[in-house]
């Protein structure tokens, strides 16, 4: 049985480990990103390659080392230079003396022909045919759907928790249930049971959250590792987060179409054209975030992140015009977790304030003779 792994990115890992097993193969999934696969990336990576080129190459290096032999992985396409990671990443490893498969899916419409000529490769491996291929990918879906859902559902609850952490350990408790859901009857009990473990958590319904919209770079976005769980010391600072991505939106939307088309004609007034990455997302949905009453906005950038630098050159334009407080966050492997935590808590200080004058002077407007 052929050993098989993929990059770690959030929670996405319960979806594909299930994919690959059910096509036949044996899967090495990625441990959790630690300090250590980051250094492991840093040894061989270019120096001025960003964040994720250097974390994925880590973990690249340690699933090889558990034996992985073959890696299924994303492409892209440009101007981003995600979209040649997968072919730097094989070349460095190869040069380090590993011998394996990889297969570099780049979205299909960008060429439906390579893809599919990818895919059958893949499914000869496995022994499986289309139709039985098309019943494992409805599986795996409708697992990567609940772990956004959940994912979504943790970050309104996190806020109200009356016991600090209540919300992490039932959404821990939710991983470990998912995983053990295999068929479409056991995802759908899981995910009622996993409903009902979040609604459970006891919670103030006086408090008054913030709430804050997060834009930025994919992998940032949906990896704890690379934002130092920035959605959970929010939430534990009494805040609602919502990213712009997530993994099953983002491929219906940018994967197996051309973006969302909304979000760019936001955007153009003040970046017209297709940057790369996420920079034209990264400026449109926090234009949508003003309008939709967020009290404020954090963009997080891997260093060197060309995309998103634009996005980050004029998101000061769009919070002057759409009075919303932007925090702008540029991660590297020097970033420290308490400095970031000290930029948020001051952050979060901030809107309280804000949102205190701001009510303040409501309420005077409504006195006699004001």
């Amino acid at each position: 049985m052929k050993k098989v792994s993929f990059a770690h990115m959030g929670y996405s890992y319960l979806g594909f480990k299930q994919l690959v097993e059910d096509m036949g193969f044996e899967a090495i999934v990625p441990a959790n990103p630690s300090p250590a696969t980051l250094d492991l990336g840093v040894q061989y990576a270019p120096e001025f390659a960003c964040i994720p080129f250097k974390t994925v190459l880590g973990t690249y290096l340690e699933v090889l080392n558990r034996g992985a032999e073959m890696i299924i992985t994303s492409g892209g396409v440009g101007p981003c230079r995600a979209g040649l990671y997968g072919l730097l990443h094989e070349k460095i490893l190869r040069n380090l003396g590993y011998n394996f498969e990889l297969f570099i899916f780049d979205p299909p419409l960008t060429g439906l022909g390579p893809f599919f000529w990818k895919l059958r490769r893949v499914l000869k491996e496995a022994r499986l045919s289309w139709l039985a291929f098309i019943d494992v990918v409805r599986r795996a879906w409708a697992k990567l759907k609940l772990l956004d859902e959940l994912e979504q559902m943790a970050t309104v609850t996190r806020p109200y928790e009356i016991k600090r952490g209540a919300t992490t350990r039932a959404f821990n408790q939710c991983l470990e249930i998912i995983d053990r859901a295999r068929s479409s009857k056991e995802i759908a009990a899981a995910r009622e049971e996993c409903r009902q473990l979040l609604q459970s958590v006891p919670r103030d319904e006086e408090r008054r959250p913030l709430r804050i919209g997060i834009v930025g770079e994919i992998y940032v976005l949906l990896e704890p590792f690379m934002n130092l769980d920035i959605e959970k010391n929010l939430g534990e600072m009494g805040v609602i987060t919502k990213r712009s991505i997530y993994l099953t939106n983002y491929t219906t939307t940018d994967v197996l179409a051309h973006g969302t088309e909304d979000i760019r004609q936001i955007a153009h007034p003040y970046l017209n054209q297709f940057v790369g990455g996420h920079g034209q997302s990264s400026v449109g949905e926090t234009i949508l975030y003003a309008r939709n009453g967020f009290d404020g906005v954090i963009q997080l950038a891997p260093f060197t992140c060309i995309p998103e630098i634009v996005a980050k050159s004029i998101l000061p334009r769009v919070s002057r015009d759409f009075n919303i407080p932007v925090l702008s966050l540029t991660i590297d492997e020097q970033t420290g977790r308490a400095g970031v935590e000290t930029r948020l808590e001051a952050f979060v200080d901030l809107l309280r304030q804000r949102r205190e004058q701001m009510e303040a002077r409501s309420n005077a407007a409504l006195l006699p003779g004001y």
